[in-house]
């Protein structure tokens, strides 16, 4: 398969999930839909980074080698929402080695406090803030201010529901 124009070739759920079926769990194809995600143009990189969530979601272990490259790619100024979302989805669900720690709550931090920033990416953030919070019990209360504050100023349901069981975890 020529991935790149598989991927260009429609845009849905059930060809998403098509590529990600014939990506499975080898390591050479991930990495060359990596390559994708973190080098191409605009398209390509939005629609590789759901098909990254849908493999990442059964094979965990094909994110570990380009975890670094994924929290690089965070610190992106202007990065698409699309693109966030999803590598914020795969990170709340993994151990994160600890000399991406800093980078990581940065960026999450930074996406809490954007009052433009959307309500999955804020939801992501603040379960991966909670996960490091275990390892760094002193980002709870800066943790716990933002949701606070966020309470008051965007009480939507999901940033509502999500606010008040990372609140409970960080008791």
């Amino acid at each position: 398969m020529k991935l790149r124009e598989e991927i260009l070739s429609a845009h849905s759920k059930e060809h998403s999930l098509y590529i990600a079926g014939w990506i499975g769990g080898d390591a050479k194809r991930f990495s060359q839909l990596m390559q994708l995600f973190l080098e191409d143009e605009y398209r390509v990189v939005q629609r590789s980074a759901w098909i990254i969530s849908l493999v990442a979601e059964k094979h965990p272990e094909l994110m570990t080698p380009h975890l670094p490259e994924m929290v690089a790619r965070m610190e992106t100024v202007g990065l698409p929402s699309a693109v966030k979302r999803n590598v914020l989805r795969v990170m709340q669900h993994m151990t994160l080695p600890p000399e991406l720690h800093g980078p990581v709550m940065n960026a999450c931090f930074q996406y809490l406090e954007d009052p433009k920033e959307m309500i999955a990416i804020k939801a992501f953030s603040m379960t991966i803030l909670s996960n490091l919070a275990q390892a760094y019990p002193d980002i709870k209360n800066e943790i716990r201010i933002l949701l606070e504050d966020l309470l008051e100023h965007d009480p939507s349901p999901g940033i509502r529901s999500r606010a008040q069981k990372v609140m409970k975890d960080i008791s």
